[in-house]
Order: C-alpha cells, then sequence, then structure tokens
C-alpha cells in the first residue's frame, strides 16, 4: 500500500504535533459553546467525539484521494460566536442551525463558488495573510521566554543546532529534548489523566426561519471567513492545489452527517495545516499528504476519548506545547513571507494584506484573517489602475 511507503516517522510525529496544537489551543472553548447552549456532560462529550470523527474521515479521506496534506479542524471563530449567541435558544434549533450552516458549506463548494472565488486571489496575499495567521505562534516562542527562559530556550537551541544536520527530525528530536526536561521538572503529568469513552448522543434538528437568520447565516459566514479562506490560502502558500469544489463540498457532506451528534464545524485548517505542509513533515512535498492521514488516526482517537481529552492535553505544560508549535511553523512563516514580498510591484499589496491579518483585528465576528485580504485585494486593486 502506497501510504506505508510513504509515510515517515517526522510525518506520523507532524500529525500528532497537529492535533496536540488543535486540540490544547482551543478544546477549552469547544466546551464553553457546549454549556452555552445547554449540553449535559454526555453531550458534551458526543460534541468532541463527532468533531473527531469528522475531522478524522475528512483527513484521511481528502488527503488520501487527492496525495495532497488535507487538514481538518473545528472554528476556533465559530466556538466563541456561539458561547456569545447560543444561551437562550433550544438544544434542537442550534443544531439545525449546525445542519444549514452545513448544507450551505456543501453548496458553495459542489457549485464551484468558493473556487472561482479562490482563484482571483493573488499568491502574494495569500501568502501574506497565511504569514499573519502565523505570526502570532511564531513571537510567541520568544514571549515564553520571558517567564521561564530554560526551556525554550534549549529547546530553540536545539532546533537550531539539528536543523544544521538532520533537518528533517529537528521538530521530532527538539519535542523529545522539551518533554524530557518538562518530565525532570515535574511539569508533565500524566498521572493526572482520567480515560473515559465517548458515547454519540443523537440531537433531532428543529429548524427555523428565526434559526436560519439569527444563527445558521452568521455561523456560516464567520466559518467560511475565518477558516476556509485562510485554510486554501495555507495550501496553495505551499503550492498545494486540490480540486477546491470537492473537497469543500465533502467537509460539508461530513459537518452536516455529524451536526445532530455535536460537530458545530468541520473546515479547513489554516495554522495547523502547515505543520504537515512543511518542509519539516517530509522533504519530499509528495509525502506530505501522509502527515495529514495521521493527523487523522490522531483525531479518530482524540474522538474516542472524548472528554477525557481535556485532562489529557492539560497534562502538557503550555510553555512545551507553545514552543513547539512556533518552532515546527518557523520555516512555514519565512518562506511565506519571502513568497508574499517577493513581487516588488506588488509588495505593498502583500505587507498590508499581512499586516491587518496579524494585527488581530476583527469586526462583526470575522477574523482579521479575513480582513486582510479584504485589505490587499483592495490596494492590488489600486495598484492595477495606477499602473493602467
Amino acid at each position: 500500500m502506497r501510504f506505508f511507503k510513504d509515510v515517515a516517522l517526522s510525518t506520523v510525529f507532524a500529525g500528532g504535533v497537529t492535533v496536540l496544537v488543535g486540540f490544547t489551543s482551543s478544546l477549552a472553548l469547544v466546551f464553553q459553546a457546549a454549556q452555552a447552549t445547554g449540553a449535559d456532560a454526555a453531550q458534551m462529550a458526543s460534541w468532541v467525539w463527532a468533531l473527531g470523527m469528522g475531522m478524522a474521515a475528512t483527513c484521511i479521506g481528502l488527503s488520501w484521494r487527492y496525495r495532497t496534506p488535507i487538514v481538518t479542524a473545528w472554528s476556533t471563530s465559530g466556538a466563541a460566536m456561539l458561547i456569545i449567541a447560543a444561551p437562550g435558544w433550544p438544544m434542537g434549533e442550534v443544531i439545525g442551525a449546525f445542519v444549514m450552516s452545513a448544507v450551505m458549506v456543501t453548496l458553495v463548494g459542489f457549485s464551484a463558488w468558493f473556487e472561482r472565488f479562490m482563484d482571483r486571489v493573488p499568491l502574494p496575499l495569500a501568502a501574506g495573510m497565511l504569514a499573519g495567521v502565523l505570526l502570532r505562534l511564531g513571537l510567541d516562542v520568544f514571549v515564553v521566554m520571558s517567564t521561564q527562559l530554560w526551556l525554550p530556550l534549549g529547546m530553540v537551541l536545539v532546533y537550531l543546532l539539528t536543523m544544521r544536520w538532520s533537518p528533517r527530525y529537528a521538530v521530532v528530536l527538539t519535542m523529545l529534548l522539551g518533554g524530557t526536561v518538562a518530565t525532570w521538572q515535574g511539569q508533565l503529568h500524566l498521572q493526572d489523566i482520567d480515560w473515559q469513552w465517548a458515547h454519540p448522543v443523537w440531537t433531532t434538528p428543529t429548524f427555523t426561519l428565526s434559526g436560519f437568520i439569527s444563527l445558521a447565516l452568521p455561523f456560516f459566514i464567520v466559518n467560511m471567513a475565518s477558516q476556509n479562506i485562510p485554510g486554501v490560502a495555507s495550501l496553495r502558500a505551499h503550492d498545494y492545489h486540490p480540486p477546491l469544489s470537492p473537497v469543500i463540498g465533502w467537509i460539508g457532506v461530513a459537518n452536516v452527517l455529524m451536526a445532530p451528534f455535536g460537530a458545530f464545524s468541520v473546515n479547513l485548517a489554516a495554522i495547523t495545516a502547515s505543520i504537515c505542509s512543511s518542509p519539516q513533515a517530509h522533504p519530499d512535498r509528495s509525502k506530505r499528504y501522509t502527515a495529514a492521514i495521521s493527523a487523522g488516526v490522531f483525531y479518530f482517537i482524540a474522538g474516542l476519548a472524548g472528554a477525557s481529552m481535556v485532562s489529557v492535553f492539560a497534562a502538557f505544560p503550555k510553555a512545551l506545547v507553545t514552543v513547539i508549535a512556533g518552532i515546527a511553523l518557523f520555516g512555514t512563516i519565512s518562506n511565506a513571507l519571502a513568497s508574499a514580498l517577493h513581487d516588488v510591484g506588488h509588495r505593498q499589496a502583500a505587507f498590508l494584506t499581512f499586516a491587518v491579518t496579524a494585527s488581530g483585528f476583527s469586526l462583526w465576528g470575522i477574523s482579521s484573517a479575513f480582513w486582510g485580504l479584504v485589505a490587499g485585494l483592495v490596494a492590488w486593486g489600486l495598484a492595477y489602475q495606477r499602473q493602467a
């Protein structure tokens, strides 16, 4: 089987880091969103199960089909929106909104509308948006040093040294060193893990016009702008060009199927996707799809464990996760910046995209990635007018 010929330790590790970073960064937000809808403990575990199954199926299926590292994730912006908007709505209507939003994603995917839009986004702007999205994670490596110097500093030094002699395993060796030091310092609390298997809990969707207008439509817009657009930008910045229409369409189908069990959003990933798409995952770009498939396997395991994932990822010290995430993205950030600023004629538009995205500015619940792209397209269009 081709997968077993192409897979490597570095790609399996990249898939594991992808899931580790994704879960530790915002799993608590998912539980808050579930609580805001009035979900009980069993339903909250079902949400994690449904999200894990949806992300596993799309990562494995789409990455294998297109031999491309296609990584999916839940929407952090969508979860934040639920915390604010969901209280007071019956659970059935909330689930109905998830289904309606997923149906809209399916339609804009298979109709090719989304692909036609993304085909018009210039590569320097896509690269600038990706660099802006990832910049904070890179900077956080050094922000951590202000409160905990030796662990992150040692990991950075090991990374630099191993990049010289064994770049393929630089991130792996850095993570092993960090884990060893954290264990020696008593910061890795694996004994506190409480294993509980999740069970799917079905909630019958209720479809209402008010639910569509107040929940489903805003939720769809936020997820497309905050997740799928940056996700495509991440793929294209790494020179991957899978057919977007079926990719987005099948992600929407997976979301429709899992929504009644609590999968509020399964979308293309942007930040974590870059871990699987970078040269650190595998020097041969044609084999990096195995990193995304590995992430899918880890998503499946995490989904089965359900609520236990809170204690699993809480066992890892925050500094260790922050530093390994940033280090794993150093190469991607620098390459994205180089691609964004390479074209002198449109450097200003690309930089504007990068700056607005990196600023963290948000409006109407839509993240800075979307507004950075809007700003860049405006500057790009004005530049063409001046040249005409």
